[in-house]
């Protein structure tokens, strides 16, 4: 079991019920990019923190780890929005920073800066609502609450064998994975080579494999997956809780924006 599917499961929010922390989480997200605020943004993103950091005691410098990711491809996208180029001969837009080199000029126009600066907050609050949902919320739980959705039987156990299959896929790569390298299986280019083919036939068995015992063990209980128990109860103070800080975004980014 992977770091992120184990603490789906064993973090200090396990025990609440899935469609309170699918609304709260949905709620915000939607919240985020309709009003695009960036204030709004950034106190999304602090709340969230604090929920996964503090109430679902989930490891800072694990959560910090999950962000570089994402944290990587923001930067990247960042710096080809802001960095922008034209002829010296050109007439160039407002502008923070200029400098010429050769025949063409390398500027920060205001526009982007502007740009930028949006889409940094709105990353950052989306990402942390969708972390609290994956961080707190197993996916047997969210395929529960989409099933109370009346969302289609095929499109949820979809998502359920999918989600399923990529932790089953990681899981044997990393054990073959490791096995080559305690063989010293990428000693040299050729080795490589040869050991990385060989991986990749060995998971196409193995994923072969899976799937056949899983459409088995589906046969034997009539076609049907494994559902989830609703085991937990619905929270008044949690809903009181998600009202209030819902009222006070909307208010904020309707009248105080």
């Amino acid at each position: 079991m992977l770091l992120i599917d184990k603490y789906a499961y064993m973090n200090k929010l396990a025990t609440v019920h899935p469609l309170e922390k699918m609304t709260f989480s949905l709620g915000l997200l939607l919240l985020s990019l309709i009003v695009k605020d960036e204030l709004i943004s950034l106190i999304t993103f602090i709340v969230m923190s604090a929920f996964i950091i503090l109430y679902a005691k989930i490891p800072f410098s694990y959560y910090v780890k999950l962000l570089l990711l994402p944290g990587f491809f923001l930067l990247s996208s960042l710096v080809s929005i802001l960095i922008s180029i034209a002829p010296n001969s050109s007439i160039l837009p407002a502008h923070r920073f200029a400098f010429s080199l050769s025949h063409w000029t390398i500027f920060i126009g205001n526009a982007s800066l502007i740009t930028a600066q949006q889409l940094l907050f709105s990353v950052l609050g989306s990402i942390s609502c969708l972390y609290f949902l994956i961080l707190t919320t197993s996916v047997q739980s969210i395929c529960h609450v989409l099933r109370q959705w009346h969302l289609p039987v095929l499109f949820v156990e979809l998502v359920e064998l999918t989600y399923r299959f990529i932790f089953i896929f990681l899981n044997s790569m990393q054990k073959i994975h490791l096995a080559q390298q305690s063989r010293l299986g990428y000693q040299s280019p050729m080795q490589w080579l040869r050991s990385i083919s060989m991986l990749i036939a060995a998971l196409f068995a193995e994923m072969f494999q899976r799937s056949r015992e899983l459409n088995n063990a589906m046969q034997a209980r009539g076609g049907e997956s494994v559902y989830w128990q609703d085991s937990v109860r619905y929270s008044k103070k949690n809903w009181f809780g998600m009202v209030i800080i819902f009222l006070f975004l909307i208010l904020y980014g309707g009248f105080f924006s």
